[in-house]
């Protein structure tokens, strides 16, 4: 269990669990990871992988785009060792996400269990409820409300994973493909919604724009590069404005 190392007896990190675990499980995202993840568990029913394997895979990975690289990749017969670069090189675009969270939740007194384990449950979706949410608990209980968020997330992909495991038999194809589509989709108009900033927006156009162009045109590690032209696009227009005012 994630804890805080206050010197309140631990009262405060329960409390800040507890109200975490309860905005975890009511929120949004909750539809997106179920859908998401019964297709995941129906695609690695298809591929001959054990119910035990994707549990393990969605708690230890814990990034739906990882784990469909995974699965597939073993599947096709890929070496391992280039299995798990793909899967880290995927995991990096959660690097700045943990670097911007944990600053917000962390205080001089909290212990390195549960800074770890927020920097794990670290995913878009956690991410994203976390730094909305984070900032109205008291210090001293955001890990602790973070790791409640994230036990609640993982929690549900996990039972989603073995439903769709053993739904796989009777789920239609279409509707497996259109079930990953949401994950995709629920961060799009999460963007959309929280953009306050003419550079968010920018940032958002420019994804929108450049990402199905560059693989339209078949240039290598499209992801890449549109995150850096338009991420720098972006930068730059926040910055001429803010030299303006």
């Amino acid at each position: 269990m994630a804890q805080d190392g206050t010197a309140s007896g631990g009262s405060p990190v329960w409390e800040g669990y507890l109200a975490g675990c309860k905005a975890g499980a009511v929120s949004v995202f909750q539809i997106v990871l179920i859908g998401t993840y019964i297709s995941i568990g129906a695609l690695a029913h298809d591929l001959g992988y054990s119910v035990v394997w994707v549990v393990l895979s969605t708690l230890v990975v814990w990034a739906a785009p990882a784990q469909v690289i995974m699965i597939t990749a073993l599947a096709a017969g890929a070496a391992p060792i280039e299995v798990a670069v793909a899967v880290s090189l995927s995991g990096v675009r959660l690097l700045p996400m943990v670097v911007a969270l944990l600053p917000i939740l962390r205080t001089p007194s909290s212990r390195l269990p549960g800074v770890v384990l927020a920097a794990h449950f670290t995913a878009v979706s956690m991410w994203m409820e976390a730094l909305r949410l984070a900032h109205r608990r008291p210090p001293e209980q955001r890990i602790a409300f973070a790791n409640g968020i994230g036990t609640m997330l993982i929690a549900s992909a996990s039972l989603a994973s073995v439903a769709g495991f053993y739904f796989a038999r009777v789920l239609p194809e279409p509707l497996v493909g259109g079930l990953l589509f949401l994950t995709p989709m629920s961060f799009l108009v999460s963007v959309v919604r929280s953009s306050r900033m003419i550079s968010d927006r920018i940032a958002a156009v420019a994804g929108l724009v450049l990402s199905p162009l560059l693989a339209l045109l078949g240039v290598g590690l499209d992801l890449m590069w549109t995150g850096l032209v338009g991420g720098t696009a972006a930068y730059l227009v926040h910055r001429v404005a803010r030299a303006r005012r």
